[in-house]
């Protein structure tokens, strides 16, 4: 079995809008694709910025990394006294890790933050990790000094930095389903999400909310529709929560559905070793829901034989077509011959 890769373009008749013309509150935003990374809005996304509570996304993940999530671990004193949001935990009690992450992204808890780094031996070590993942990711523009955010002039991201961040942070299962929570009730806590565009617009997938008088409201989001997943982040934005339905209404409501591709349609030509060819033909029909911008740049790869020795005498598969979106693979379909 060999690869081929036979690039063609897809030919959709559509009238394309123009560039997204949001106005948002925001100092710094960015609108980007957690699949393809295209980006569909920003404004000043490259500007370093304090990034308030969102810097608990990386805590969180760095945790998930180090920690087991049944892990039972002790609450230090330093972490009651920190201040800002909480969870309101107690020095010497004991949580487990996974606790601590609903108390982190739902709460925004900076003595869970605190209690997670100091598991994982202190917030100088945590911290060294957390800038390893970063480094990692190509986050150029990202530092972190400590696990929750609190203003330090050596705790700062951009929007850019922070939209990749969260596309990379969906991919873990546990994180997506914990800031997607909406509440929950842990022993004798019940805690609520402080993200309200949980309830607010429809497809929303989380992700994490910060505030600081110096960095301003920060909210980093994320949201589905049509199978196509959108992550927004603001900075020193006012009216975050209009300005990520603004932003998402806009390139939703421009999302087309198409067929790549339709059932026994002939995929690729292949020869017989005897002599004449043979079609290779989709499996099924390819439906999916397409952006203007992505209209010119999906192409298909074909896994497939050389050739065959003879027709099959039934419909077997053959190999795969891969439908790809600016390099991305965003659907396999079976090839099959006879």
């Amino acid at each position: 079995m060999i690869k081929r890769i036979l690039s063609v373009l897809l030919a959709v008749w559509i009238s394309v809008p123009g560039v997204l013309a949001a106005q948002v509150s925001a100092d710094s935003a960015i609108l980007l694709d957690a699949d393809t990374h295209t980006v569909y809005f920003e404004k000043n996304a490259d500007q370093r910025r304090l990034i308030a509570s969102t810097t608990k996304i990386m805590t969180a993940l760095v945790a998930l990394q180090e920690l087991d999530l049944d892990a039972v671990v002790p609450v230090p004193d330093a972490a009651t006294r920190l201040g800002g949001s909480s969870m309101y935990l107690k020095a010497g009690e004991r949580l487990t890790v996974r606790e601590l992450l609903y108390g982190l992204l739902l709460m925004s808890g900076n003595d869970a933050a605190y209690t997670l780094a100091d598991a994982c031996g202190g917030v100088e070590v945590f911290s060294e990790k957390m800038n390893a993942l970063a480094q990692k990711l190509g986050l150029r523009d990202t530092c972190f000094a400590n696990p929750h955010g609190l203003d330090d002039e050596n705790n700062y991201s951009t929007a850019r930095d922070m939209a990749v961040l969260a596309a990379y942070a969906l991919e873990n299962p546990e994180f997506a389903k914990i800031c997607a929570c909406p509440s929950i009730k842990m022993g004798q806590r019940w805690m609520k999400n402080h993200n309200k565009l949980l309830q607010m617009y429809e497809g929303t997938l989380g992700i994490k909310t910060g505030y600081t008088k110096a960095a301003g409201r920060c909210l980093v989001s994320a949201a589905v529709r049509n199978g196509r997943r959108l992550v927004c982040v603001t900075l020193a934005a006012p009216d975050d929560w209009n300005d990520h339905i603004s932003l998402y209404d806009q390139q939703f409501d421009s999302l087309t559905e198409v067929y790549a591709a339709k059932a026994g349609e002939c995929a690729v030509i292949l020869p017989l070793a005897g002599g004449g060819t043979v079609e290779a033909r989709f499996a099924e029909d390819v439906r999916l829901s397409l952006f203007p911008e992505e209209m010119k740049s999906i192409t298909w790869e074909y896994e497939a034989p050389h050739f065959l020795y003879g027709l099959p005498d039934s419909p077997i598969r053959i190999g795969k077509a891969v439908l790809m979106i600016n390099g991305v693979n965003m659907k396999e379909v079976a090839l099959l011959c006879g």
